[in-house]
């Protein structure tokens, strides 16, 4: 047998800087400034103005503005939909990784990899993926990587077409992660916590005020132990993220960061779904829930993610404002993993296939993947606001560059496919192989260039004027193909305010999709819709609208609004009936209604709620011979909810409580497949014992039932956690 070592390139090697300040990265930070500045494009934004403490409750769902630059009105006076899920709820539910935040955030449904189609965070908001269209501090996080929270104060998903506001993409909407900074004061924070099947976890915050201009901020954190619920499968994570500011508080402001973030869970694919020869079973089969369909001594993934940063502020006066961002990261992710399926029952096949009895068996397949992406992105910003007679305006203004490359090396010699009882899986046994390599190439590129004004307009005290516009040129190309493309997109939005505290608002906007968008994260099993390969065609265009409104109250503390949709793809990718190249003759959307409330009903009770119904449709779409009009859109749940709640029953003594509904999903195109909706339970307690020392308890998923997260087109269905309890300790001195 050959047992996989942990060796890597020497991108991987302990050092924690090791290529993240290499010359190259510097160099790009420094042209990429150099470039902007000259440009006279820029923004600046004192990321210490207004913030307050971590564990400051006022601030969990209350009226906060974005940190994006691009949005300069605070939630109410926004005329689109934002999810907003702080530190402070992450810590209450217990959460642990961006899919653990998604998992219990509506109109956001999760999908799957299988290998053509690489492991790693794959959301879907609003009936569309998502998974390029995630962004940390504004600048676009391309690769496919499983996100960790332990450096978050916030994630912000903004609903809708957003390409005005992010480039390609953002069909759906957008994914956005706030990482924590420097800010003044000296405080630190140590957590640790250990719970179900040995699962432990331990993190550092804390912050060192150097001197009167310079803070320096260092979070880390470490996991191991296995997973509720799942035999043989366990999580060993390691993240480290130092930062460092000079000139804090002052009008010119440098912030060097860094993160490294290595992520070696063992892969779990989760159990077999769609059998051929039984073909009236719709929804996965009915297993022990612990089943491990894996290969315990086998299987591993690494992934791996760097990323420095280059933060340059400059406040030239109360008005005007300048911000330029370089970053540079490298992600790795290399797995070797098994494929669960019934690839081994034909649809012709008699029993035990045909009726799933006590001898079925599986089919446990290898997939083998080594991809390495790596990517320079500047971005300039000159925000601010002036008045035109009666009318004030809040503006941005901004270039954008950035290059992202793929490399590949080829992975032969991988484990034999075998069969396996259904029942009785054994993912003990042994393999005699030897993974094989080979050399590292390029294999594909993207190259992107954006101009981009935004104008918010206040007329009065009760109309506010969103405006917006992007220009986009987009360059792909591989080995075999390559494609350029250059489009416009745009934003328009008006809101009334009939009280200070309500609006009333309607937004128009769009977004465009190129080919090759996804270039390195989809497979063949996406179909002619997906967006990894480069195609001899035009990008597909999207265009949303939405009527809504919001209302604060309890001085702005807590919030509430209402929103109906529709995004509409007039011409997405199809195949054409006669001659099967393919084309933009699809079409597709999704209509629904969202609801929320979020924020402090009391000063001791906050509520945390949403609701989201979506009616997602394929008006038509042929890929292949196989027409789908009329189908819904795979991978979508039509209702999804949460709701969590949270109450100080004594002084320093809270206790919480939640309820999260999933709805229904198909797993194909065709819509055969059937992930079953689900209802989770999930629950906290916590107890200061001073400003110091605080204990709290979370149990997840009280029911225990399988809950199914994903699947891959039907081949095989991931499955959630099940029952949890966690005990974590922080001390913050």
């Amino acid at each position: 047998m050959s047992k996989h070592k942990k060796t890597l390139p020497s991108l991987l090697a302990p050092e924690l800087f090791q290529a993240s300040f290499n010359k190259k990265v510097l160099a790009g930070i420094a042209l990429g400034s150099a470039a902007s500045l000259s440009a006279g494009a820029a923004l600046a934004d004192d990321a210490n103005a207004g913030r307050k403490d971590d564990i400051d409750r006022v601030e969990v769902q209350g009226s906060r503005i974005s940190e994006n630059p691009k949005i300069s009105t605070p939630p109410v006076d926004t005329p689109r939909t934002m999810t907003l899920v702080t530190e402070t709820l992450m810590r209450e539910r217990g959460a642990t990784s961006l899919q653990d935040v998604l998992r219990t955030t509506p109109g956001v449904t999760l999908g799957a990899g299988e290998g053509g189609t690489p492991n790693g965070d794959r959301p879907f908001v609003r009936g569309y993926e998502a998974s390029t269209d995630i962004f940390v501090d504004g600048v676009r996080d391309y690769a496919r990587s499983s996100h960790e929270i332990f450096n978050l104060e916030a994630v912000e998903v903004i609903k809708g077409a957003s390409s005005a506001f992010t480039g390609r993409g953002g069909t759906g909407g957008s994914i956005h992660m706030q990482t924590k900074r420097p800010r003044a004061g000296t405080f630190a924070e140590v957590t640790g916590s250990y719970g179900t099947a040995g699962q432990w976890r331990a993190t550092l915050d804390t912050n060192l005020h150097v001197a009167d201009a310079i803070a320096m901020r260092i979070n880390a954190m470490r996991m191991g132990g296995g997973v509720a619920g799942r035999d043989a499968v366990d999580v060993d994570r390691f993240g480290f993220a130092p930062s460092l500011t000079f000139g804090l508080g002052l009008p010119t402001r440098l912030t060097l960061s860094h993160m490294l973030v290595r992520n070696h869970d063992m892969p779990d694919q989760g159990i077999p779904f769609s059998n051929a020869a039984r073909p009236e079973r719709t929804t996965p089969p009915k297993v022990r829930r612990e089943n491990f369909y894996g290969r315990a001594y086998t299987d591993f993934r690494e992934n791996n993610n760097k990323a420095t940063t280059l933060m340059f502020e400059h406040d030239f006066n109360e008005a005007v404002h300048l911000r330029h961002v370089s970053r540079g990261s490298t992600t790795l992710n290399h797995y070797l993993l098994s494929r669960p399926t019934f690839s081994n029952c034909a649809a012709n096949a008699g029993v035990p296939c045909s009726d799933e009895s006590a001898d079925v068996q599986f089919q446990r397949a290898s997939r083998a993947w080594w991809r390495e992406s790596k990517s320079m992105i500047h971005q300039t910003d000159l925000h601010g606001h002036f008045a035109t007679g009666p009318v004030q305006h809040d503006y941005s203004v901004g270039l954008e560059a950035g290059r992202e490359q793929i490399f590949t090396r080829s992975v032969s010699g991988t484990p034999r496919t075998d069969l396996d009882s259904l029942y009785a899986p054994n993912p003990y046994r042994s393999y005699n192989y030897t993974l094989t390599y080979g050399e590292r190439q390029a294999s594909g590129e993207i190259k992107t260039r954006a101009f981009y004004l935004i104008d918010t307009m206040k007329i009065g005290e009760q109309f506010i004027v969103n405006l917006g516009a992007r220009r986009d040129r987009f360059e792909v190309s591989n080995a075999s193909a390559s494609r350029k493309d250059s489009f416009w997109n745009y934003q328009a939005g008006l809101v009334y305010k009939p009280l200070a505290n309500a609006s009333i608002y309607f937004n128009y906007s769009t977004s465009s999709n190129p080919a090759g968008e996804n270039l390195g994260q989809g497979g063949g099993a996406d179909g002619v819709a997906g967006g990894a390969q480069i195609r001899d065609v035009a990008p597909e265009k999207s265009r949303s609208m939405e009527l809504g409104s919001k209302w604060d109250f309890n001085d702005g503390k807590l919030s509430l609004a209402a929103a109906v949709f529709e995004t509409k793809k007039t011409d997405a990718r199809s195949t054409d009936p006669i001659t099967g190249e393919v084309t933009l003759n699809g079409n597709n959307r999704v209509r629904g209604v969202e609801l929320s409330a979020n924020g402090a009903i009391t000063e001791h009770w906050h509520i945390w709620a949403g609701y989201t119904w979506m009616d997602p449709e394929v008006t038509h779409y042929r890929s292949g011979n196989s027409v789908y009009d009329g189908m819904q859109m795979k991978f979508i749940a039509k209702q999804s909810g949460t709701l969590w709640s949270t109450f100080e029953v004594l002084p320093g003594f809270t206790i919480g409580a939640g309820a999260t509904y999933m709805g229904q999903r198909f797993a194909n195109d065709a819509n055969t497949h059937v992930l079953p909706s689900y209802l989770r339970y999930d629950a906290m307690a916590r107890y200061e014992f001073n400003k110091h020392f605080s204990l709290q308890l979370n149990a997840s998923n009280l029911s225990n039932k399988p809950l199914y997260d994903a699947s891959h087109v039907g081949m095989f269905a991931t499955i959630a956690p099940g029952r949890a309890y966690n005990l974590s300790a922080s001390y913050r001195f």
